[in-house]
């Protein structure tokens, strides 16, 4: 009998270091790993030439990405470990894995001026992201600082995509100028401006749970119709107007004399005050 210790533990073992012998949340942790299988899964297409795989697999793993999260929260499941996990995920789909297809396809043509490129992106995606973890309490949460790395690599393999379905190969030219240069430039485009404070809208103010007009269902059935007309061509052209709208929105503050900067609290670290000016 245990009359004095009526929950059967150990002696010297206290209530809450049971308590906080705590396990990892399987499903949000699910759709992460499933999001980093997708990373993987394109580097291995690339290697093996499949090009139009190796985009589709960073595109899946952009889906799988914008779950985790929301399943974190609906199902009560956020965790410290989960929001690290969802960071090298990223890292691996969003910054390695868009770097290294764009190498293989057609930056390796342009010698060492395609590496660097390959790396200055990848090297961009790292220091977004650590931005972003340090700063998630003091960004307003209606815009991101920064292009978002999982749009940046959606750049990166929507045109991949793209040239791979009109049957252009990476080492060809593209009305005049080689498609190599051309991914050099979208590779540094895409990579510094997920490091500038250019605001991008996040929709993270629209509300799943809230109920909507009929005709918001009707236009969402007619998007996915566009979409499918031709994946490629559509969802490029989608990420090149996000891609771009950071900067309208920038031009549009700057205009009004509203403030350009996303970070709504000063940051407690005077070097990085500089950078939210």
């Amino acid at each position: 009998m245990n009359d004095g210790n009526p929950m059967g533990l150990a002696e010297g073992q206290t209530a809450t270091a049971v308590k906080r012998r705590k396990g990892i949340y399987i499903l949000p942790n699910l759709f992460t790993l499933a999001a980093l299988f997708g990373g993987f899964y394109a580097i291995v297409m690339a290697i093996n030439g499949r090009f139009e795989l190796a985009a589709v697999g960073i595109f899946c793993a952009m889906v799988l990405d914008s779950l985790d999260g929301r399943v974190a929260r609906m199902t009560n499941t956020q965790s410290a470990f989960g929001e690290q996990m969802d960071s090298l995920s990223d890292m691996v789909s969003f910054g390695a894995a868009p770097a290294l297809i764009s190498y293989v396809w057609s930056l390796k043509n342009l010698g060492r001026w395609g590496w660097i490129a390959a790396f200055v992106y990848c090297a961009c995606a790292a220091l977004r992201l650590a931005r972003f973890n340090v700063n998630t309490a003091v960004v307003d949460k209606r815009y991101f600082q920064g292009l978002p790395s999982p749009a940046a690599a959606a750049l990166m393999a929507g045109f991949i995509w793209l040239m791979t379905d009109a049957g252009a190969h990476g080492y060809e030219t593209l009305w005049g100028v080689p498609i190599p240069w051309l991914m050099f430039f979208l590779a540094l485009y895409s990579g510094l401006t997920m490091v500038t404070n250019v605001p991008f809208y996040s929709f993270k103010d629209v509300h799943m749970k809230k109920s909507v007009p009929f005709a918001v269902i009707v236009l969402i059935a007619l998007g996915i119709g566009v979409v499918n007309i031709h994946p490629p061509i559509v969802m490029f052209a989608i990420f090149v107007a996000y891609g771009l709208s950071g900067y309208v929105i920038y031009v549009w503050r700057k205009a009004k004399g509203v403030q350009t900067s996303v970070i709504s609290v000063s940051t407690h670290e005077p070097e990085e005050r500089g950078l939210h000016d």
